[in-house]
């Protein structure tokens, strides 16, 4: 990638994104939707009870908004070695780069989307299960339910409308 390193959050980056960040801009991914679709083996749940973290899953006519952040200058090394180690823990994600849309134009970010023949993929579980399994399970950064909600807090923060995390957050709210 030429110019600054943009990267795209839809989840828990949005709210820790864990490096520095000189400009924030809501943006778009088209063909893209925000989805429960990784079962979580270290951060938010364990191998013998796995979680469900959020990942980009490709589907047609989807998308899905969140943040671009632009890392600041002369950071972008730290910055790459910091979330490859975050999230290609497992090597469910795949590091791509996407188009995305902003109210100021577009542009190329780093982004981490699932990978549908690995193992962890999960795609197709009902919003019940999804429910059920988020309200119990515990990993490394702690509950499952925590991220959720704090994915979902920070998304109404920032206007963003998501219909099934907003569902999902407040049944598994529900269950415990």
């Amino acid at each position: 990638m030429e110019g600054p390193l943009w990267v795209f959050g839809y989840g828990s980056l949005i709210w820790d994104p864990g490096f520095p960040v000189v400009e924030r801009r809501i943006a778009r991914v088209d063909g893209w939707h925000r989805s429960f679709c990784m079962r979580s083996i270290h951060h938010r749940g364990t191998p013998q009870a796995p979680g469900l973290v959020l990942a980009l899953d490709r589907a047609d006519g989807a998308t899905c908004t969140g943040v671009a952040f632009r890392v600041a200058a002369g950071a972008e090394a730290a910055t790459l070695t910091g979330l490859r180690e975050r999230e290609l823990v497992s090597s469910a994600y795949l590091e791509r780069v996407l188009r995305v849309q902003t109210d100021t134009g577009p542009l190329d970010a780093l982004t981490y989307v699932i990978d549908p023949d690995h193992m962890q993929y999960c795609g197709g579980l009902t919003m019940d299960e999804q429910a059920q399994i988020i309200a119990g399970a515990v990993g490394g950064r702690g509950p499952n339910r925590d991220y959720l909600w704090s994915t979902a807090a920070h998304l109404a923060e920032l206007g963003i409308a998501d219909p099934d995390l907003e569902w999902l957050a407040q049944e598994v709210r529900r269950r415990t």
